[in-house]
């Protein structure tokens, strides 16, 4: 009996150690992204069809240019702010890390930010073990860069003419 208490005992001690991290870490995304999370478009900006390949992505996006991936007329900026850092010499799944993405679209003419896309994330948080870290994010995978820059850049409809 005293077995199966002591037991008992240490699996809540376990569970409270590593499960109410995770669970508040995740909370803490939910509470950022409502706030601020999420793709904004604040200017539209109609491009040739060339411009565009066959699936309709924009030809010109190269991510790993940094702020020239989008050629000579746009910056695209990605900052990333760390809410809490991972151990680096512990890199299990037991290590959290909470972190937010700002993806940016600026023309440069006029520097006026045409959208942006916010995203929160947690990585970690889990028991220690071999497996691979979970993770979660607002907003869900249907929202990334890709999607902000199909809202921002669209294809003009030309009238053919006979």
């Amino acid at each position: 009996m005293k077995k199966i208490i002591l037991v008992l005992f240490v699996s809540l001690i376990v569970y409270a150690i590593f499960f109410t991290e995770k669970a508040r870490l995740d909370r803490e995304v939910n509470r950022l992204c409502a706030m601020d999370g999420g793709i904004r478009v604040y200017e539209t900006i109609t491009l040739p069809a060339d411009k565009f390949d066959t699936s309709g992505r924009i030809n010109f996006y190269y991510p790993t240019q940094m702020e020239n991936a989008l050629g000579p007329e746009y910056i695209f900026r990605w900052n990333i702010r760390d809410y809490k850092k991972r151990d680096p010499g512990s890199l299990g799944p037991q290590e959290s890390s909470m972190s937010r993405d700002h993806f940016m679209i600026i023309r440069k003419s006029d520097m006026q930010l045409l959208g942006e896309f916010v995203l929160y994330s947690r990585v970690g948080g889990d028991l220690p073990g071999p497996w691979v870290s979970s993770s979660y994010r607002c907003p869900g995978l249907d929202a990334n860069e890709n999607v902000l820059l199909k809202k921002i850049f669209t294809k003009s409809i030309g009238r053919i003419d006979k």
